[in-house]
């Protein structure tokens, strides 16, 4: 049984998707309620990481989850962050995005980052990063400066992963 998300996630070609987020001023009660609210859409979803603009909100927030199922929740909040440095070893993940449902591909990243965030407190972190949550950190980042998974890619698949998107958006539009 699929749970209610909290808030509606974005599907392409939404051009919000494409904007750049403005970064976090305050980590206020509005920003906590935000990022409980986002880790309940992703949980719900079901995914492991949800960038703020996925859900409309311009801000430099993600939430994300890699713990494996058999493992307990273990929620990460990531507001403001930056990639202080990345590995020149790179690694393949097939990646996939709540925004781009159902659409997995393979994309090449570096296999290991350091990042620095606030948390869901406002406390400061750095932190260094491999494996899929290296991954899933760089991918969530991407979506605060508006750009998507599917840009690695050919432009070939590229635009054969929008056109198909924009055909159902007209389909569910009508």
């Amino acid at each position: 049984m699929k749970r209610m998300t909290k808030r509606d996630i974005i599907i392409i070609p939404d051009p919000v998707l494409r904007k750049v987020c403005e970064p976090i001023v305050s980590v206020d009660d509005e920003i906590k309620r935000l990022a409980d609210d986002m880790l309940e859409t992703m949980y719900a979803a079901p995914g492991i990481g949800l960038a703020a603009s996925q859900i409309g909100v311009l801000k430099r927030l993600f939430v994300l989850d890699v713990s494996k199922e058999e493992e307990s929740e273990a929620p990460m909040v990531f507001i403001n962050p930056q990639i202080t440095w990345s590995s020149d070893e790179l690694s393949v993940y097939q990646e996939g995005c709540l925004s781009i449902p159902e659409y997995y591909e393979e994309v090449e990243r570096p296999a290991a980052v350091k990042v620095q965030y606030l948390d869901q407190t406002g406390k400061e972190h750095e932190i260094e990063a491999d494996g899929l949550l290296a991954t899933c950190i760089q991918h969530e980042l991407d979506h605060l400066n508006g750009k998507l998974f599917i840009d690695y890619l050919s432009k070939l698949k590229r635009d054969r992963v929008m056109k198909k998107f924009t055909k159902q958006a007209k389909l569910v539009g009508k």
